[in-house]
């Protein structure tokens, strides 16, 4: 796999509406219909990454943490222009650095993104089922 070129990950980074909006859209994330909701949760995140390829959003990826024990990767998208070359694999690792030696990280996963990230080092939590209650639609 080709690492994408003009690639810059942060944990510093600002966002905008519009191209976060727009991120989601691409990925046909349900939470692209509540703006106003989405830029708080991602702005109070406990950690924010974001990947831009020549100033374009690619990517971004959030942590929900108690900040010493447990953290919970939410959201982690990437655009379609720009995945399968290393732009998640940049973001997750960045995240997965800030969290090194926590006793538990967390993500629910489906579809494709399963093998990325057992590829990363995350397994199935013995023998959990996720559970949820959800307003989204792409479920």
């Amino acid at each position: 796999m080709m690492q994408q070129t003009g690639l810059a990950v942060s944990l510093g980074d600002s966002i905008e509406e519009d191209e976060v909006v727009a991120l989601y859209e691409a990925n046909a994330w349900s939470s692209a219909k509540k703006p106003r909701q989405l830029m708080a949760a991602l702005r109070n995140s406990h950690a924010l990454a974001t990947a831009r390829v020549d100033g374009r959003l690619a990517g971004l990826g959030n942590a929900i943490s108690d900040g010493h024990l447990v953290v919970y990767f939410p959201h982690m998208l990437v655009h379609p222009d720009f995945q399968r070359h290393g732009v998640g694999r940049a973001l997750m690792g960045l995240l997965m650095d800030k969290y090194v030696g926590f006793h538990q990280l967390m993500l629910t996963a489906d579809g494709a993104a399963v093998d990325f990230y057992k590829s990363m080092g995350f397994q199935r939590a013995g023998r959990t089922e996720p559970m949820w209650i959800y307003a989204g639609d792409e479920h």
